[in-house]
């Protein structure tokens, strides 16, 4: 994989060094044979013959030799000034920082597991890089455009981007999709979007992917295809603009009921595996006699995924379920040092 990567970046000076090499062993071997030099004078006289530099011959060519002088250097000719002006334009390009990067990229995922795989770095991948970041969540983008790719490496030398298109099946695999706990695919087109959700779901049957849709149709088709979520935003962003008209002070309530990060959330889930062993099958009341916290438990998500709204305190606590706990900073910073969560 790291060969494949090298070869792609270094193509063209893999192409210019390997003509160099191959015309100096030619020339070489030819003065050795018609003109009987030793390699360290047929070497010589190779270099002085291609890089065009006028210095004499080690002693007088024979008839064969000059014809096969003059061949070299018509076949030869701006070598040297293709070799070098190839190095200069890579360098000069900046080629090499996507190189190092990726390079980079392949090594940290080749150890990664258990992350985050975002599909395009548009509007919507930006603003899923951020949430994730402030959650300290573990992560990689996926990105084709090479110019989004240099301002990014630029801005965010923290952030993990892997150069591809995320369509193809090879840069999703060397995403470490087999190793990932979700997607999330936010593509222009839903044409592609799909096929990424497809693609993902059938090499990783327990991932999460949370797919984004311009046009309405589009959700079922993605849900069919293995998406388990189907963001629309202009229908989300428009639903929120007409609700600011409509219940403003309870939209803004909400606005303050943060989720953005580990030390500024108000709003967190709360899995089963990290409550006590002793609490299956206890009550919630019994979990906050126990956790004076002062936050409090406003819904419930049972193993088959069904939603419970402000439950009631008699509601059992199983494996795989979840709580959703609602309550200022502190309270929600000592719930979590209660529990032994680690953000």
């Amino acid at each position: 994989m790291k060969f494949i990567l090298s070869f792609k970046y270094f193509r063209e000076i893999y192409y210019a060094i390997g003509f160099l090499l191959a015309v100096l062993l030619v020339g070489t071997i030819g003065y050795m044979y018609l003109e009987d030099y030793g390699w360290m004078d047929a070497f010589y006289m190779t270099v002085i013959t291609v890089s065009t530099v006028g210095f004499g011959e080690v002693r007088p060519l024979h008839p064969e030799g000059k014809v096969f002088t003059s061949f070299l250097i018509i076949t030869t000719f701006g070598t040297f000034a293709y070799v070098v002006s190839s190095i200069t334009r890579y360098l000069i390009s900046g080629d090499y920082r996507i190189y190092l990067r990726n390079f980079q990229t392949m090594s940290q995922l080749d150890k990664l597991s258990g992350h985050v795989i975002i599909c395009g770095y548009g509007r919507n991948g930006r603003q899923a890089v951020k949430t994730l970041r402030a959650h300290n969540e573990r992560f990689v983008v996926v990105e084709s455009n090479k110019d989004i790719i240099q301002k990014l490496s630029l801005e965010s030398e923290d952030i993990t981007v892997l150069e591809g298109n995320a369509t193809d099946d090879e840069i999703i695999c060397q995403a470490g999709i087999e190793r990932a706990k979700a997607l999330i695919t936010t593509l222009p087109k839903d044409a592609d979007n799909l096929f990424v959700v497809l693609t993902a779901r059938d090499l990783n049957k327990n991932l999460n992917i949370i797919s984004r849709a311009s046009d309405d149709r589009s959700e079922r088709k993605l849900r069919i295809a293995g998406a388990n979520n189907v963001i629309l935003p202009d229908k989300v962003g428009g639903s929120h603009m007409a609700s600011l008209v409509t219940t403003p002070d309870l939209m803004d309530f909400l606005d303050h009921i943060s989720i953005m990060g580990a030390d500024e959330s108000t709003l967190v889930e709360i899995q089963f595996k990290y409550l006590p062993s002793d609490f299956e099958h206890k009550s919630i009341l019994e979990l906050e006699t126990r956790y004076k916290t002062g936050a409090r438990i406003i819904g419930f998500k049972t193993p088959d995924n069904q939603i419970i709204v402000n439950p009631s305190p008699d509601t059992e606590l199983v494996p795989k379920s979840k709580l959703f706990v609602l309550g200022n900073t502190q309270q929600i910073v000592r719930l979590k040092e209660a529990l032994h969560i680690d953000d």
